[in-house]
């Protein structure tokens, strides 16, 4: 086996600490791919949310938002956010990057990324499947194609895998870290984490 250390980031694509953290664990990829594989488990933040978001509720998330942006630096764009009637669903946006693994793992984390950065930034509705799609395109994958595997049993069971693996881990928040080895899994982080301080704990690791 070539690897025989990974780490698997558990994160939600609509979850804002895990878009204040998308650097940290950009970096940490390109500078430790030659030391362990990494992999993104969806952690399904609000997955099935059939509710739309009460003003009270959607201030409060706002509330969030800034005290990320703050904290992190990361974008953000604040008006017109989760308008009248939005429902905060997160396995749609979950699905999408799924479906992207079964189309090409390789941009499993660029899609992630793109996806985070819409609803953040840009303010699109990434709970909309023509929204992913639109993203998908813009990475190149075809947008029928996306769309087709986005909608097969293969792409929401796999979701729903992927839910219960955080959930069986013992992660309901997100972002959290956690690190594989012979010796079995060990929680190397829960939340947000500043580059340098990551980088000591997954160096002490490593060195076990």
């Amino acid at each position: 086996m070539m690897h025989e250390k990974i780490l698997w980031y558990i994160a939600d694509p609509m979850c804002s600490w895990c878009w204040g953290f998308a650097p940290v664990i950009e970096a940490i990829r390109w500078n430790y791919c030659n030391f362990l594989k990494i992999e993104l488990v969806l952690g399904g933040l609000r997955p099935g949310t059939k509710q739309t978001i009460a003003p009270v509720l959607r201030e409060e998330i706002l509330h969030h938002w800034k005290a990320v942006e703050r904290a992190t630096g990361q974008s953000f764009r604040f008006e017109g956010a989760m308008s009248e009637g939005f429902i905060y669903d997160t396995e749609p946006a979950s699905r999408g990057v799924v479906a992207m693994s079964l189309i090409n793992p390789e941009i499993i984390f660029p899609f992630f990324e793109s996806t985070q950065f819409a609803f953040y930034a840009e303010q699109k509705d990434v709970t909309k499947p023509e929204i992913l799609a639109q993203l998908a395109t813009d990475i190149g994958i075809d947008a029928k194609s996306f769309l087709r595997v986005f909608e097969s049993d293969e792409a929401k069971n796999q979701t729903s895998i992927h839910f219960d693996k955080a959930r069986r881990w013992g992660v309901y928040s997100f972002p959290t870290v956690i690190v594989q080895n012979v010796s079995g899994y060990s929680i190397l982080n829960r939340g947000y984490c500043p580059l340098e301080a990551l980088c000591l704990q997954l160096d002490d690791w490593l060195k076990m």
